[in-house]
């Protein structure tokens, strides 16, 4: 087993968040993605689509997709249990993690993409897509933020997949140039208390 991995791409990053707060360490394998490795020929075979991360088992079987392989491991080793215990929580955890995704990681994703430079040779940029992100992103923040009013995390009070999301979200914000609003306590508090978690160094 071994996972192909790309350092402080953001999705990478979920995966090795997910395996630390699982007690889980696999044999890891650096994909350069500011070197383009990512678009060779071996790493294609592996992954037509060309992104990270990959996992491959002992087998010859490759998973690709974040969330799928965290799902993967999930049911390797269910505790601690990060999407969810029993059927409400389940569906409440894919309900956030969607929403975090979709309307978060996904906006945030297309201003980094769109507008910072160093995409330039890795995108057909679109810096009116990018500047129409900006305002998504901020407007799900403090959504955001009036959930967190009466929850330690984004789910119930407990710590879940979609919290990881949402942490790689917000860190993500830094290099998309992206900066938090004021007032937003509920989602400081929350950062600060995931970020302060081991897992959020992986």
């Amino acid at each position: 087993m071994k996972l192909y991995d790309g350092g402080r791409a953001p999705n990478p990053r979920r995966v090795r968040i997910f395996l630390a707060e699982k007690g889980i360490e696999i044999p890891l394998e650096s994909v350069d993605l500011g070197a383009m490795e990512h678009k060779s020929e071996t790493f294609t075979a592996l992954n037509p689509l060309q992104r990270l991360p990959v996992l491959t088992l002992d087998d010859g079987t490759v998973i690709t997709e974040s969330i799928a392989i965290c799902r993967y491991f999930e049911a390797l080793r269910p505790e601690p249990a990060l999407f969810g215990r029993g059927a409400l929580e389940v569906a409440l955890v894919e309900m956030w993690n969607r929403r975090v995704e979709l309307n978060l990681y996904a906006a945030v994703s297309a201003v980094f993409r769109h507008l910072h430079p160093a995409m330039r040779d890795m995108e057909e940029q679109i810096p009116a897509w990018g500047e129409a992100n900006k305002p998504r992103a901020l407007d799900f923040l403090a959504l955001l933020d009036r959930e967190l009013k009466d929850r330690l995390f984004i789910v119930s009070d407990h710590f879940t997949v979609a919290d990881i999301t949402g942490l790689v979200s917000v860190d993500f914000m830094r290099p998309a140039k992206i900066e938090m609003p004021e007032g937003l306590v509920n989602l400081q508090r929350w950062h600060a208390q995931v970020s302060a978690r081991p897992s959020a160094r992986a």
